[in-house]
């Protein structure tokens, strides 16, 4: 309609400029195609929630500028990460974040054949011109957090709850049981992995034979809320993990390691829309605010939450290295010296238990 009248004023030898105006205008006016691929439900609560909140964030920052899309409960194993991927990127998405470890080999095979589309993996390690990585320190906030395992522990054996034994989980584990030594030398940790990221059952299953085998504080590197139902349910202390749990356990959560990747997301994503976006690796952590701890317990005394607050002070200010000597591994043998730490391509590859950890990466 608006062609046909501009052709009837202008003359038809004006229509194909008019037309070709009126196109980039519309070119421009479009917004900015972003996808999210997701390996569990978005729920309430966990990582997959916490990396919805940051799109929405980006929606909310950018308005009309951005158009998001999502597909959420994709598994990492067969075909299904690889094709819906590459249905992001045939769909117009023109930036994509694929946000768990398990995605990565389809994400860097589908960013091969999408070359003008960029990319961003989280917690993985392969880069190309148009797919950067992006991860948290988490292992920094899991260290607070064992410095309050470590105080309220009456047993002195913590119940960890694994996914998979891959260099993120083991940071944590490790983190946990040396804070929690540095002010209880005898904390021990138990240790069993789910061999899932989500599956409520499974993690509660595990967190109940931990339980039977002692354990006061439970706590795991899983993305349900059933670790922290089941201490709620059987009385012990819980930790969460990914979000703030607090409302599935009133009275045992005592914190969870948290995350926040809204100010990454939005940053990003300005970039890759006026042409700044460079692939890149970003490893944040409690000084960025990228992971924190949620709201601790009153049960929690305040000479713990100073201990906590001075811990991460030191984290933030690089005085306190969470993987600094001495630290020897199950087998007792020392893997870093005193005076030395492990520096971050170490941390990245992290693939031994220390002292006082009893399960197996096997």
């Amino acid at each position: 309609m608006i062609l046909s009248t501009r052709r009837a004023l202008l003359g038809a030898s004006l229509a194909l400029p008019a037309a070709g105006l009126l196109g980039r205008a519309a070119l421009a006016a479009e917004p900015y195609k972003v996808g999210f691929i997701y390996v569990a439900p978005i729920g309430d609560v966990g990582w997959t929630f916490q990396h919805d909140l940051g799109r929405k964030a980006l929606e909310a920052a950018l308005g009309d500028k951005v158009k998001t899309a999502y597909v959420e409960n994709v598994p990492e194993e067969g075909a299904d990460a690889e094709r819906v991927i590459r249905k992001l990127a045939t769909d117009g998405n023109r930036l994509i974040y694929t946000t768990s470890f398990g995605f990565m080999n389809p994400t860097e095979k589908v960013a091969k054949q999408f070359p003008k589309v960029k990319f961003a993996h989280c917690t993985g390690y392969k880069r190309l011109p148009n797919l950067a990585t992006y991860s948290a320190r988490f292992y920094e906030a899991r260290y607070l957090a064992g410095i309050i395992a470590g105080r309220m522990t009456k047993s002195n054996i913590i119940g960890y709850v694994g996914s998979f034994p891959i260099p993120e989980v083991v940071q944590g584990i490790n983190a946990t049981l040396l804070a929690a030594r540095s002010v209880n030398p005898n904390v021990q940790i138990k240790l069993v992995f789910a061999s899932t990221w989500y599956d409520p059952g499974k993690e509660r299953a595990a967190a109940e034979a931990l339980i039977s085998q002692g354990a006061d504080i439970i706590m795991c590197h899983t993305d349900s809320p059933a670790i922290v139902q089941t201490g709620e349910e059987k009385g012990v202390w819980s930790m969460g993990y990914d979000s703030d749990e607090s409302k599935y356990g009133s009275k045992s959560f005592l914190t969870a390691v948290t995350m926040d990747w809204n100010e990454y997301y939005i940053e990003q994503t300005k970039a890759a829309i006026t042409g700044t976006w460079k692939s890149s690796d970003v490893w944040g952590g409690l000084k960025s605010g990228m992971v924190k701890l949620a709201p601790l317990n009153a049960a929690i005394a305040d000479s713990v939450r100073q201990e906590v607050a001075a811990a991460q002070a030191k984290i933030e200010g690089g005085t306190l290295l969470p993987f600094a000597g001495p630290i020897k591994d199950q087998s007792g043998a020392v893997k870093v010296a005193a005076g030395k730490a492990l520096t971050d391509a170490e941390i990245l590859n992290l693939n031994w238990l220390v002292e006082g950890v009893q399960g197996s990466l096997g």
